[in-house]
């Protein structure tokens, strides 16, 4: 038996369920990132959260793990040109921690896969690109001290 400690379920908004998000490419930042020992214990991986920042599912997760440290030569490659991806994304070419990539937009290719533990449909990361500027910001004029307070965007 477990003490509620006088839970009341009126009081806090439930649960959401969430479905996958469609098959396509979305802007994102990177928000957590930590490393992590992989389960056969032949390396270590980096696990890496990141946060939809625009459009319909905007505030949405998704996870990527990169095995930068194995046994396999080839799995760290892999990682590697994974973690390279991001970087040139994101515009840090030598990131002495992980933390240097957090909140910086760039591109997800974001794919739908049935899971192998579950048989569930989950989503994976595909790929990585820069996150272009949008017109509008591109467009928009810069203000400066001369410029008048009214015409200061």
């Amino acid at each position: 038996m477990v003490d509620m400690n006088g839970f009341d379920a009126n009081e806090v908004d439930p649960a959401e369920v969430f479905n996958p998000i469609p098959t396509g490419e979305y802007p994102a930042a990177i928000v957590e990132s930590e490393m992590k020992p992989v389960k056969s214990g032949n390396g270590n991986y980096m696990k890496l959260t990141f946060q939809i920042i625009e459009g319909e599912f905007k505030g949405r997760k998704l996870w990527d793990q990169l095995c930068l440290q194995h046994t396999n030569a080839v799995t760290v490659e892999i990682a590697q040109r994974k973690l390279s991806a991001i970087c040139h994304a994101v515009g840090v070419m030598k990131p002495r921690d992980s933390v240097e990539l957090h909140n910086l937009p760039l591109m997800v290719k974001v794919a739908c896969k049935k899971r192998e533990d579950t048989g569930e449909i989950g989503n994976e990361i595909k790929g990585y690109k820069r996150k272009e500027a949008t017109a509008a910001a591109e467009a928009a004029p810069q203000a400066s001290e001369s410029t008048p307070p009214w015409q200061r965007s």
